[in-house]
């Protein structure tokens, strides 16, 4: 048994927040409970609580009424098994509520990974129920536990999209441009187009006049334009523009620019939450929302079950390495550091250089 501390978030008003503290759990036949030390908190999360109803994020770790518990990607370690294939003492890796503590049913148990399966998340897409058991795994990824929680997720989607655009021969872009490219997942998407060689389209980058130095340092743009400037970017090219922003202001702005040479146009993320909205009728490709577990499916039958995350896990160690340099971690300790950076967060108050972690455990 465990006394678990959580935040949770009001579904309907996001900057709502509740601690629920001091709530026992304890594992019952065939579970494991699980103490969560550290979770990576970035504007995806943000990501995952607007798209909480339409995919099902809040379905994972139910709270009461109208709160809901937004998920994270946390390292954690088994305090009580009833599970004998997963003893405690067993490290893993995967998708947790932002909490203390927190109970799996596991199942389709391997030898470096096992499957929840409580009833609640079967209907859920599966790829988020899957934990690894990190004591199986190279050395390379062992000693990468933070860059797991707060950059692999990020990167592995930057990874799906890399390969969706690959595998649609680029809907024959001339360029490629990405909405808020300072976040993790736009500059992880910029970084994998620009170290192919094969790929000749130009790499366009558009972030606040704030993040272009961290951006430029980061060397993966041919160019970066700042917000409000999209006329700069070149409007004769055919272009693939993959949106992390979740801004409607900027959609329009641009498939107005580009008008028909806007080939492709695929919403990712919500770093600019607040800024969303139905676009309307506009030129060029038609914005339709990124749904990575598609695209991961369809790999999955194509090269083989789990082959497609293994190839984005590798991507992603690759990636965190390359820019490691580029970002500083910094730790949080309890709810109350932990609702003050969920609300930076919402404001997109929290620089491209912060990398956040945050541990409830007493």
């Amino acid at each position: 048994m465990a006394s678990c501390t959580e935040l949770w978030v009001d579904r309907k008003d996001f900057r709502k927040t509740r601690t629920v503290g001091k709530r026992d759990l304890t594992a019952g036949d065939g579970q494991v409970l699980v103490a969560i030390d550290k979770f990576g908190l970035t504007a995806n999360n943000v990501s995952y609580a607007l798209s909480g109803e339409m995919i099902g994020y809040w379905g994972y770790f139910p709270a009461e009424g109208q709160w809901g518990k937004v998920p994270v990607w946390a390292c954690g370690t088994v305090i009580e098994s009833h599970c004998p294939e997963v003893p405690a003492g067993e490290r893993l890796w995967g998708f947790f509520p932002m909490a203390s503590h927190t109970v799996l049913t596991p199942g389709k148990v391997r030898e470096d990974q096992f499957m929840d399966m409580a009833e609640h998340r079967q209907a859920l897409p599966a790829m988020y129920n899957a934990y690894r058991r990190t004591q199986a795994e190279p050395d390379i990824l062992t000693k990468l536990e933070n860059e797991r929680c707060l950059l692999f997720p990020l990167f592995a989607t930057s990874f799906v999209l890399y390969d969706y655009l690959i595998d649609n021969a680029l809907f024959g872009a001339e360029q490629v441009v990405i909405g808020s490219v300072s976040s993790k997942t736009g500059f992880g998407l910029a970084h994998l187009l620009h170290r192919d060689n094969e790929i000749t389209a130009k790499v366009v980058g558009v972030t606040s006049a704030g993040n272009t130095a961290f951006v430029r340092d980061l060397g993966c743009c041919d160019q970066v334009v700042h917000y409000g400037e999209e006329s700069q970017i070149d409007a004769s090219l055919r272009t693939a523009y993959i949106d992390m922003s979740g801004n409607v202001t900027l959609t329009r702005a641009l498939h107005q620019h580009i008008g028909d040479n806007i080939v492709e146009s695929a919403m990712v993320g919500a770093s600019h939450w607040e800024g969303g909205g139905a676009a309307g009728d506009l030129p060029g490709a038609k914005p339709t929302f990124f749904f990575a577990p598609g695209q991961i499916a369809k790999r999955d039958k194509e090269w083989g079950p789990g082959a497609m995350m293994q190839k984005a896990m590798m991507a992603s160690a690759e990636i965190a390495m390359a820019t490691s340099g580029n970002l500083k971690v910094e730790w949080l300790h309890g709810p109350e550091a932990l609702d003050n950076a969920w609300q930076q967060l919402l404001d997109n108050k929290v620089g491209a250089s912060r990398g956040l972690m945050v541990s409830l455990l007493d």
